[in-house]
Parts: structure tokens; sequence; C-alpha cells
């Protein structure tokens, strides 16, 4: 049985999604499932509530919970980073300190000055928890989970470790442009290629129908001409305002992955000025106010009796499909984020990409993709160039590459001149100071 260590295994919700997946199959049951975060009264209650699934389904893994981290990954056939460095104090300033200089990030994890420092966080710890792996369990396979996640990838590839990025915005955009367009979703097929929260739909099929022409139209119609957004509240981010994806689809003439509100902080046509934002986004969407409002056992006691309730069943995350698939052999596609050597021509070689993967006893095999649509390619190039520089930064620890880094960024270029650029990047600096190494003096 495979030994499975979630690193950052304090989020309490998201590490106790990813151990019930794991416990859905039955190939894992009997795992070694090793929970670790620096934070043990954090790791403590994801344990407590980890224990509880196992028991309360009658199920022989192995849980433990090591105060060391190379403990925890010593042996381990899988390790999964879910963490946060800083947590949310430090996400605070990644959002906070940019709107003080008018560059408001609804999410501000994956370019502009939130993704860029948080990749510069991360990459430190990354480069610590990889030179680990390479000691203890140098066979493992990463899968990262946390964000920015092209920039975390880029790196931890480069520090010599078998690496995957998971994400869920290809699973999530699919099965709502099939509800979109009300077609089964266990009817549909399609191709997705390009960078993390910004990949395309380049296909999207049932049987021999091209549905793209009516994805198009319907998206077109709903969310440009009326802006009637049809489906119930709950089903997207914000009462289902698609309305910035859709401009991106008439400009490129696909579909991209993440949703409209995380989106419209990556170009610099939808957030110059707070009448633009409520045009295109009437309902405000705050993923930091989400996060501050979560407590140490946000929803535990629900989500065990939904698993007893339910029974047993994975969600839409990879995570647990690749461990099964690579434990028993069986053959899955799942979309994954990994170096681009061959995968995508028209996208630099060696930048993170997120593509189709083939996964099972052999392991995880990206899948060439070849040239994305000319216009989904340039505006992935822009994501690419901001990500390159903060990589860089971060493995160097060269301050002028940071500044380089978020003056590239669409969205802040666009509201902010270059001295502006820079005080705020530098109050970021000295704000964040604690979690940033190299970049501390």
């Amino acid at each position: 049985m495979p030994k499975i260590t979630i690193v950052g295994a304090g989020g309490y919700v998201f590490p106790l999604t990813l151990v019930r997946d794991i416990l859905a199959f039955e190939s894992l049951q009997e795992s070694e499932i090793c929970l670790y975060d620096i934070d043990q009264g954090r790791v403590a209650i994801t344990a407590a509530g980890a224990q509880r699934l196992i028991d309360v389904h009658g199920l022989g893994a192995k849980l433990t919970v090591p105060v060391d981290r190379r403990e925890a990954l010593s042996g381990a056939d899988f390790v999964i980073c879910t963490f946060q460095v800083g947590g949310i104090e430090a996400y605070s300033y990644d959002v906070n300190v940019p709107r003080e200089f008018g560059v408001d990030q609804p999410v501000g994890d994956t370019i502009g000055p939130g993704g860029v420092f948080r990749g510069l966080r991360s990459v430190g710890a990354l480069r610590e928890i990889a030179a680990d792996i390479r000691a203890v369990c140098p066979d493992a396979l990463l899968i990262q989970y946390a964000n920015p996640m092209s920039i975390n990838c880029w790196a931890s590839s480069s520090f010599g470790v078998k690496t995957v990025g998971l994400c869920h915005s290809v699973q999530h955009t699919s099965r709502m442009l099939a509800r979109e367009i009300e077609v089964p979703y266990e009817d549909v097929t399609f191709d997705s290629a390009g960078v993390n929260h910004t990949a395309w739909f380049t296909t999207f099929r049932r049987g021999s129908e091209d549905l793209l022409p009516r994805i198009r139209e319907t998206m077109t119609k709903r969310h440009l001409e009326s802006q009637d957004v049809g489906l119930a509240s709950d089903e997207l981010y914000a009462g289902g305002n698609e309305r910035v994806r859709t401009e991106l689809m008439r400009l490129t003439g696909y579909f991209h992955t993440e949703s409209s509100h995380h989106a419209s902080e990556y170009w610099p046509w939808f957030r110059k000025d707070t009448g633009l934002v409520q045009d295109y986004l009437p309902k405000r969407w705050d993923y930091f106010e989400i996060c501050s409002a979560h407590s140490p056992d946000h929803n535990v006691d629900a989500f065990i009796e939904a698993s007893v309730q339910d029974g047993l069943r994975p969600s839409e995350e990879y995570g647990a499909y690749i461990i099964d698939s690579m434990t028993t052999g069986t053959r899955r596609v799942i979309y994954g984020n990994v170096p681009n050597h061959g995968l995508i021509d028209n996208l630099p070689q060696g930048c993170c990409v997120e593509v189709a993967c083939l996964v099972d006893a052999m392991g995880l095999r990206p899948i060439s993709y070849g040239s994305l649509p000319a216009a989904c390619a340039a505006l992935n190039t822009v994501q690419v160039n901001v990500q390159s520089l903060a990589v860089r930064a971060a493995l160097e620890g060269d301050r002028s590459l940071v500044y380089a880094a978020v003056a590239l960024d669409p969205l802040s270029g666009a509201l902010l001149s270059l001295p502006q650029l820079r005080e705020m990047v530098d109050k970021l600096f000295d704000v964040e100071r604690p979690w940033l190494g190299a970049f501390a003096t």
C-alpha cells in the first residue's frame, strides 16, 4: 500500500477532502496517510477529522502526524502540497496592499502582485521540500495543489523532483459549459490546453457533433447581449455572471477555464475603474473575505456526516485518481500542470503548461497538444512572461526581477506608473519580509 504525505495539512476542509477522496478508492483504503504542517494545532484538527473518517467507515488506513517534515516524507510514494506560506496574514497583504494603490484582485494568487509575492514565499519552502524528497523519497510524485500553480510547478520541476500541478478549473468549467448548452456531461468530450487558470477549450463535442458554435452562440446571447445568467446562483461564482470570459471568448474564439471574477484580474480590460468593474461584475466576489471567514471547525462535522450519509465518493479533484491509477494500473486521462517539453509548440519551452496527461502503472505522461490558436497563445504568453520573471526572481533572489514581473502584469501596468509600481512592490517586500527568505534583508 502506498504512503501518501500531505504537506500543509492544517487547512482543514481541503486536506480532509483529499483524505476522503483517497479512502473512496478500495485500492487505497489500507494506505498510510501522513499529515504534516508546521502548525501542530491546525493539523491536529485535520487529523481528528481524518481519523473519524477512517473509523466511521471501518477502514484499515494508517494515519500518522509526525512533527518532523523529513520523517513525514521518508518513504513516501506521493507527496501532496496544499500549503500557503504565511497563511491568511500574508494573503491579506497580497490583496490589501495592491488595493491601496488601486489594483483590486478578487483572488490574487496567479499573476499580478498577489500571485508574484505568493510565489516568492512558496518557492523557498518548495526548495526545502524538494531537497527532502530527493534525500528520503526520490521516486515520489509531488502533486502540487498550492497556488500560484504555474510558478510553483515551474520551480519544483527545476529542483529535480517529479511534479504535477492539479486544479479543478477544467472540471468545473467543462461541466458549466455542458449545463449552459443543456447537453449531458457524460456525453461530452473536449480538448483543453494552455496555462493554469487560462487553458482553452479548443474542442467540445458530443460524438461527431462540434459543440463550439453552440457554446459561442449561447454564451454570447446569455452573457453579452441579454446578460441573463440562466443558471442558479449557487452553480457558479457570484451567480453565474460570465460576461468577462465570454468577452475573452469573443476575442479569441475559445472559452477558458477560470471564473470571470478571477479572470478579470489577469487582463487590463475589466478592472480599470469601479464603474467598469460594476458593469462587468455587478456582484462582488472576494476570495480573501471567504478565506478569512473560515474557522478551525469550519464544516468539519458536516463534512464527516455527509460522508456517512452519502458514502465515500471521490470529488472532482484529480489527486486520488492519479494515486489509484499508479497503484492499480487503471488508465485515466487527467489535466495537469507540467513542464512544456514539446507539449505546446507556440508557448515557450520549459514554461509550465496545463495539458492532458495519461496516467497508469507506468506513471504520469503528458500528451503533446501541438499549437494553440494564435490569439490564445498570445494571451498565455503574456502570463508566462510574468511567471518566468517571478520564478527567476525567486530562484536567484533578484529583487529587480520582481519589479519587472509586477510591471509586466497587465492589470498593474494598466493602472500604475513605473514609480507607483515600484512603491507598491517595496511596500509588499516590507510587510511580507518574515516569509521572503532570500529577500528578507
